[in-house]
C-alpha cells in the first residue's frame, strides 16, 4: 500500500469521493496507529452546491479557507456543538470542493477505539462522521493538516473496489433544495459499516 499523493486529490470532489471508497485512513497520534477502510463518502462541490459550506464562495477567509488551497488537506468542523466531521479537500487551488468521510471499517487500533467510543459493537465504532472522528481522534487540531504528510493520511489498497460502489442521495441535507437530490453519496455495497443503509 502506498500513501496517496497530491495528484490524487486534484480531481473534482465527485471523482475523488468515488475513488476514496476502499482506501485506508490512517492517524498516527501519541504513539498509536489508528486505521479504518473508507466505506462511505459524500461529495460537496461549492460554490454552486447549495449543500456546501463554500456555496457562493462564502467563508473564503473563515472556516472554509483550507478548501481554497490545492486538494489534499483536512477540513474539520464541528456540528451540533459536539461532533467533528472530517473532510478531504479536492480540486486545484481556488476551487473549493471537498469529500466528507461518512463511515469507516475499523482495521487497526480497534480496542482503543472501543474504549474511547465506549462500545463493544465494532460495526458502530465508525458508522457516521462524528463517530469515526471520535474513534480516530480527529478534532479541530487536525484542521488544515496536509494529507500527504505522516500524521493523518490515506493509503491506497491493492484491491479494486470500483465494481462494488453504490450511489445514492446525500444524507440530512434537505435544506439544499434541488441539490438535495444529487446522487453524490458513495458507499461500499453490502458493507455492514456504512452509516445509513441504502434504500
Amino acid at each position: 500500500m502506498e500513501k496517496l499523493n497530491r495528484d490524487f486529490y486534484l480531481n473534482n470532489a465527485l471523482v475523488t469521493a468515488e475513488k476514496l471508497i476502499g482506501k485506508i485512513l490512517v492517524h498516527n497520534i501519541n504513539g498509536k496507529v489508528l486505521k479504518g477502510r473508507i466505506v462511505e463518502t459524500e461529495a460537496y462541490r461549492g460554490p454552486f452546491d447549495k449543500a456546501a459550506h463554500s456555496y457562493n464562495n462564502k467563508g473564503k477567509n473563515g472556516r472554509t479557507a483550507v478548501q481554497y488551497k490545492e486538494g489534499g488537506y483536512a477540513y474539520v468542523y464541528l456540528i451540533y456543538g459536539m461532533y467533528y466531521c472530517f473532510n478531504v479537500t479536492t480540486s486545484p487551488e481556488n476551487e473549493p470542493e471537498c469529500v466528507l468521510i461518512r463511515a469507516l471499517e475499523p482495521l487497526e487500533g480497534i480496542d482503543y477505539m472501543k474504549k474511547i467510543r465506549n462500545t463493544e459493537n465494532i460495526k458502530n465504532l465508525c458508522s457516521g462522521p462524528g463517530k469515526l472522528c471520535k474513534a480516530m481522534e480527529i478534532d479541530k487540531n487536525c484542521y488544515g493538516m496536509d494529507l500527504c504528510g505522516n500524521e493523518l493520511f490515506i493509503l491506497s489498497d491493492d484491491n479494486d473496489y470500483s465494481k462494488f460502489v453504490g450511489v445514492s442521495k446525500r444524507i440530512n441535507i434537505d435544506y439544499a433544495q434541488e441539490c438535495a437530490d444529487y446522487m453524490w453519496r458513495f458507499y461500499l455495497k453490502d458493507s455492514p459499516y456504512v452509516s445509513v443503509k441504502p434504500k
